[in-house]
């Protein structure tokens, strides 16, 4: 497990430091140092660490302020972060935090290489097990143009769906019914039925009727915008999508999966 697995200690006290990626390192992790934020940012992102071990109070920039400066706009780290600090009081400071660790000074470093393999162990379950289920969703792709059915069966592809291919209502209709997908994503302007008749009439289905459905057009078709309107709010459509770029509709469908 600890093989090609990456940690990042960030703390000022040197011989703490050395001693912790030495014990890291006998265990056959790829250990850096930092002495404070400053380095350890110039460092974190070349690096991409498992975990980080982050000391609190340190010269120049503290730990704190490299936890804001590795988080995503959502708040959440970058990278898993193992807090250490001297003080056993804030640990409620970082209650409201996504943390993974914490570890009050002194402690043993048995302890600590414990606590970084749990964690790092985790992570990795956690990553396999988003990866499975990510690749278990199945969508249904609806649309009889042949440059936006492409496209879009590619975008799925590429992000682990397994895509059952219809190019018509009538084609939909029968795959759906033999192969049950998780999602279906239904050009409005199919040349046989129309994407929401064909929507309607799987959602009525009981075999169907669980399926997630997307009905989607170009903003850039002609449609009437009270005709959109009624569209959205038909029964068996889970959203509508008037789309700029064939990812709006990748990343609706994986909105809705979450």
């Amino acid at each position: 497990m600890t093989a090609n697995k990456k940690i990042l200690i960030i703390d000022d006290e040197m011989d703490l430091a050395q001693m912790v990626a030495f014990q890291f390192k006998s265990q056959g992790f790829e250990v850096k140092e930092a002495s404070d934020g400053v380095a350890a940012l110039a460092m974190v992102h070349d690096f991409q660490p498992d975990l980080i071990i982050l000391d609190i109070n340190m010269p120049r920039m503290g730990g704190i302020e490299f936890y804001s400066k590795i988080c995503n706009r959502s708040g959440q780290p970058l990278y898993p972060v193992l807090v250490l600090t001297a003080r056993a009081n804030i640990q409620n400071l970082f209650s409201d935090l996504h943390i993974d660790g914490f570890m009050i000074k002194p402690f043993e470093i048995d302890q600590l290489t414990r606590e970084a393999s749990v964690i790092i162990r985790r992570k990795e379950e956690q990553r396999v097990s988003a990866k499975r289920s990510k690749e278990e969703h199945k969508v249904c792709v609806v649309d009889q143009d042949q440059s936006s059915f492409e496209g879009l069966s590619h975008l799925f592809l590429n992000a682990n769906y397994t895509v059952v291919p219809a190019r018509n209502g009538t084609m939909a209709i029968e795959r759906m019914m033999k192969d049950v997908p998780d999602i279906a994503v239904v050009n409005l302007g199919l040349g046989d039925i129309p994407g929401d008749i064909v929507i309607y009439r799987l959602s009525q289905m009981s075999k169907t009727m669980d399926v997630k459905f997307i009905l989607y057009t170009s903003k850039s078709a002609e449609h009437d915008r009270k005709v959109m309107e009624r569209l959205s709010l038909k029964s068996g459509i889970w959203t509508f999508v008037e789309y700029d770029s064939l990812e709006d509709i990748l990343s609706t469908a994986s909105e809705i999966l979450k």
